[in-house]
């Protein structure tokens, strides 16, 4: 028998209301959802007069919010769960990476404990879908996969998940292709990649690679991209014919990035377009690094490119900083971007949230809709531009019709 839930005193965003002085205000109303086997059937004016059977919650005039969607992230490196312990010095990246080697060994009998509790952690803070970058590598071959499946059992129906095989100490390496490819076979749903100039140094010979092994399991691809300056932009150009010739539109992702940020604006304009035309998404972790420069998040999303937010990895052996709130980075490329008027910030959202956004640039509610899942995060607020600027720490998190966190952590 279908299980009926109703949601009584739901706030959504209804529209636009234009100010004397040409501001725009939000508008929003309450409402009653009809929530039927984890599905909405029906929205209603909380006035209107509903025969209503079955269980019912009250939302006390809470603001209903698309749930967010950590699309960056690495739940095999964090610290949670141990001792504190800041970053080790290193010189440069290759002793990072040396570090990090030695230290997978040490960590990997822990990785189902420390990811779930990173996974608990980004529940808390709405997300529920998670990107998550696994390392496969000769130190400790498929351990931290084994470990972050079992995590992500644990919260199967609530959260869902892509795992991506990332040979972080390089990919034209010894066994690292056949142990990605062994992770495809073995619950990996996404062929990673890093640097192919920086770390694997051969730019073409990498990106084929990739290739070769997404096409091998009909798997989409996310490479890291931290090459900066014309390396990097000549890799991202390269890839781009890349999934040209082997029709992949649409099913590939470039992660950081900067190297989009290095160049002309007339060279900005021409690979967005570019990446616009085949559809491949740029995933960003808005850092704060004065010595950086940050991709043209603005630009690309003007061109039609896909551009999604994620916290990347966050204490672990890379950075003692972040708290896995992706609701912070949308606040700081608002900040970034002097974004401070309401259709800006609630428009903002949508980095964090797939696309999704109440309302669309016209100011039609467009979500939520009859059909959709009834999944929501609540924020006692007035409206997402005020979620976006003020990031409310208090949340409920509801995931087909049902509570699954009360308040964060």
């Amino acid at each position: 028998m279908a299980e009926t839930i109703w949601l009584m005193n739901v706030k959504l965003e209804t529209g636009n209301r234009m100010l004397d002085n040409g501001a725009i205000e939000t508008e929003t109303g309450l409402h009653t959802l009809k929530v039927v086997d984890g599905f909405i059937e029906e929205i209603h004016d909380a006035k209107d007069l509903v025969e209503m059977t079955g269980s019912q919650i009250d939302m006390k005039g809470q603001l209903a919010v698309p749930p967010l969607k950590e699309m960056h992230n690495h739940l095999d490196k964090t610290y949670m769960t141990l001792d504190w312990k800041a970053v080790t010095p290193v010189a440069n990246l290759k002793e990072r990476l040396q570090h990090e080697a030695a230290e997978l060994k040490e960590l990997a009998g822990s990785t189902e404990t420390r990811a779930k509790k990173m996974i608990e952690t980004l529940l808390g803070y709405g997300v529920t879908h998670i990107r998550t970058h696994v390392n496969v590598d000769p130190y400790i071959g498929l351990k931290n996969l084994e470990g972050v499946k079992a995590a992500l059992q644990a919260y199967e129906g609530i959260v869902t998940h892509e795992i991506v095989a990332f040979p972080q100490h390089g990919l034209l390496r010894d066994e690292v292709p056949a142990l990605v490819r062994e992770a495809m076979r073995s619950g990996a749903t996404i062929v990673g990649g890093l640097d192919p100039a920086g770390i694997d140094q051969s730019i073409e010979r990498s990106l084929h690679e990739v290739m070769d092994i997404a096409t091998e399991f009909d798997a989409d691809v996310d490479i890291h991209l931290h090459d900066g300056g014309m390396a990097g932009y000549y890799t991202a150009d390269k890839w781009i014919d890349i999934v040209e010739d082997a029709g992949y539109r649409g099913r590939t992702a470039l992660s950081h990035s900067f190297c989009l940020g290095d160049v002309a604006v007339g060279q900005q304009l021409k690979i967005a377009e570019r990446l616009a035309a085949q559809d491949i998404a740029i995933m960003s972790t808005v850092p704060i690094n004065l010595n950086r420069t940050l991709p043209p998040i603005e630009l690309l999303d003007a061109a039609g490119v896909r551009v999604q937010f994620g916290c990347d990895g966050f204490y672990d052996s890379w950075s003692p900083y972040g708290t896995g709130d992706v609701l912070e980075k949308v606040t700081r490329f608002g900040e970034l971007s002097r974004k401070i008027d309401e259709k800006s910030l609630r428009n903002s959202l949508r980095f964090a949230t797939n696309g999704v956004t109440p309302l669309d640039d016209a100011g039609n509610r467009v979500w939520p809709a009859v059909n959709d899942k009834a999944d929501f995060v609540f924020f006692d607020a007035a409206s997402t531009a005020e979620v976006v600027a003020r990031k409310p720490q208090e949340r409920l998190v509801m995931v087909k019709g049902e509570i699954v966190t009360p308040v964060l952590v």
